[in-house]
């Protein structure tokens, strides 16, 4: 092993044909940043670039073996969790980050997709607040999926404070689906408000910006140790990302995440 190896984020995500989204959206943001991904499929979907048709979870004993396996041969540094998909596989993935408590968290609770389409089982919800969270270092939900995790709150901004109450460290509740002229993301931790980013609110729906963010976030901590630092530079990647986004199919745009690269000679 080198002195200096390069980071390894560990991976749980579903399979998006796409591309767009998903474990495929996670390999591209981390291997951008420089890191190594340790893909783990925890479900298999059916959907196009319009909406999700239907998903299919992975064994959890598989999820369990295969992680495992990484674990004990590889210095990960990060884990990242993206779509679950049941109260079945929380369980699994719980199961191996209790054994784990020096490996840094960040959970994008993906649940279902913005026009609705089912990623998820109606008790997911539960298990990842019982499960999940007291587990995670950083939450990355948008405003529809921290009123899902903290039922009852007035606010946002009080579903994201709630959520810290679960020892989730931090929570960096995204603006995309917001109402603000530009879009506003918000840090929270130590029971507060800690930093907002604003960014031009671009034209477009995207398909996997949550995904990009969310990995990017991973491979940056992973790399910099440094919560505030990784959280802007991710901000900023996926921006660009999205900046620098194609429509590919007949509904939402890609990101390019390997934009820096295609645009060397510009």
């Amino acid at each position: 092993m080198t002195e200096n190896p390069t980071p390894v984020v560990l991976c749980f995500s579903g399979l998006d044909p796409l591309g767009g989204a998903g474990i495929l959206a996670d390999i591209e943001s981390i291997s951008s940043q420089g890191a190594i991904c340790a893909p783990i499929v925890t479900a298999a979907t059916v959907q196009d670039t319009q909406d999700v048709m239907s998903f299919a979870p992975m064994p959890p004993d598989l999820i369990v073996e295969q992680a495992r396996a990484v674990l004990e041969d590889m210095p990960v540094s990060v884990i990242k969790i993206g779509m679950v998909g049941s109260a079945e596989i929380a369980q699994a993935i719980h199961s191996v980050l209790k054994d784990y408590p020096d490996i840094k968290v960040v959970y994008d609770p993906v649940f279902s997709t913005e026009t609705d389409g089912a990623l998820s089982t109606p008790d997911l919800a539960d298990s990842v607040r019982a499960l999940l969270l007291p587990l995670t270092t950083i939450l990355t939900p948008n405003i529809h999926e921290v009123h899902l995790l903290s039922p009852g709150s007035d606010t946002p901004a009080a579903a994201a404070v709630g959520l810290l109450e679960t020892d989730c460290d931090y929570v960096l509740l995204t603006g995309t689906h917001g109402k603000t002229l530009d879009v506003v993301h918000t840090l929270y931790g130590n029971h507060r408000e800690l930093k907002r980013y604003s960014y031009k609110r671009l034209p477009h729906k995207y398909h996997g910006s949550g995904c990009t963010l969310a990995a990017s976030l991973a491979a940056l901590l992973a790399i910099t140790n440094d919560v505030d630092s990784a959280v802007h530079q991710a901000l900023d990647y996926t921006h660009k990302t999205l900046v620098h986004g194609h429509r590919i199919g007949m509904g939402q745009f890609h990101p390019d995440r390997f934009y820096w690269m295609h645009n060397k000679s510009k």
